[in-house]
């Protein structure tokens, strides 16, 4: 996963950062909270890490404003080094998903980001292994390419994309798919979902031709599925992940 982290303390920041690389997650760094905001706007963040005591405002505050004004619906580690009950509810109150009192631990750290990254379906997708090599998941820059084309996704479009091709073969409801990439309750009635899939099908050509179909799955989802292409005989490679 891409992890902000909003810590001060310059060792606390190194601390952390060795902890998320060690668990393979990419890491961005910052001080001040008018960064971490400025940040969210001009890049994709699939986690945040905030710190309650900061040089520029309260880390509760930053939370209540990334969630009522900013409209980020990621999910929130809030650090500190209190432990009273009340600092938790109240961090979890203005919309922390986890609370984590210091001195950290690295192995309770990174099993926390872990559970989080599980529970929001945003951790990074692993590498399908009968999947064609004609795809390309640029996690870095979060795109994707279809034999070496760049494909113009939104944001929404690309994580729908990657939540499929990190599940081969498994089937995926709509309201699971509305929950994970939408971040609203699955019991809604919209064809949205149906939407963005038609879409992606058709940008990705996920209709066979490429050796993957994206297929629907009468009054339940969708399963990304592999084929055999029409007129390619080539065996089938791993997905490649840069």
């Amino acid at each position: 996963m891409h992890i902000g982290v909003l810590e001060d303390d310059l060792d606390q920041q190194a601390f952390i950062e060795q902890c998320l690389l060690t668990a393979e997650h990419q890491v961005s760094l910052f001080s001040r909270s008018s960064e971490l905001r400025r940040a969210t706007q001009q890049h994709t963040f699939d986690l945040l890490i905030i710190d309650w005591r900061l040089p520029d405002s309260d880390g509760m505050d930053v939370v209540a404003h990334l969630r009522q004004h900013d409209s980020w619906r990621g999910p929130i580690l809030f650090i500190t080094a209190s432990q009273g009950e009340d600092d938790v509810v109240k961090a979890l109150e203005r919309g922390a998903d986890d609370f984590l009192a210091k001195p950290l631990r690295p192995s309770e750290l990174i099993a926390r980001v872990s559970a989080l990254g599980r529970r929001s379906g945003y951790a990074t997708p692993r590498p399908a292994p009968a999947c064609p090599e004609i795809f390309t998941l640029h996690t870095d820059e979060h795109y994707i390419s279809v034999a070496g084309d760049a494909i113009d996704l939104t944001e929404r479009e690309y994580r729908l994309a990657t939540l499929f091709f990190s599940k081969m073969g498994e089937l995926i409801t709509r309201a699971h798919l509305l929950e994970l990439v939408w971040g609203i309750k699955g019991d809604i009635s919209t064809r949205t979902v149906d939407t963005h899939v038609s879409r992606l099908r058709r940008k990705l050509e996920l209709d066979g031709r490429h050796g993957l179909r994206l297929r629907s799955v009468y009054q339940s989802g969708y399963r990304m599925e592999t084929c055999q292409p029409p007129t390619l005989n080539k065996s089938l490679n791993r997905l490649t992940l840069i």
